[in-house]
């Protein structure tokens, strides 16, 4: 009458839990990722520039990464941003008092215009800006 099969354990792994568990994880995820903006900057626009007393050195960098310097309507490439500064120490004069702006391509990446303004800096050059288009 009694007739019994001998159980055998499941050699097999039930994956259907943790399968559940994943897509809730990845629900909770979908839904808060939106909620935060990777670093969005909100930069300030000019109105209006502040004018200068004196025609300012200015130094381009172009898209390509070419540096030139600039002075009363001559332009003087530089090879390097090693050359850049004897460039504009000639132009500055004995004084050493006139204004430098720096004039970079929007597309220019933000290192090459803040090594300008470093290397310009360093040679306690203290009036250094830099060139905005105004509205």
């Amino acid at each position: 009458m009694l007739n019994r099969r001998a159980r055998r354990s499941m050699s097999q792994m039930n994956v259907v839990p943790y399968i559940d568990v994943m897509l809730v994880l990845l629900v909770i995820f979908m839904v808060t990722t939106p909620m935060f903006s990777p670093g969005i900057v909100n930069l300030p626009s000019v109105g209006q520039a502040a004018q200068v007393e004196s025609e300012p050195i200015q130094v381009t960098v172009d898209k390509e990464g070419h540096y030139a310097v600039s002075d009363k309507g001559k332009t003087e490439t530089a090879t390097s941003l090693d050359a850049v500064l004897p460039l504009v120490q000639a132009h500055l004069g004995p004084q050493g008092q006139r204004p430098v702006v720096i004039s970079a391509d929007k597309t220019v990446a933000y290192e090459k215009v803040m090594d300008v303004m470093s290397v310009l800096q360093k040679a306690n050059i203290s009036r250094v800006g830099l060139l905005v288009k105004t509205e």
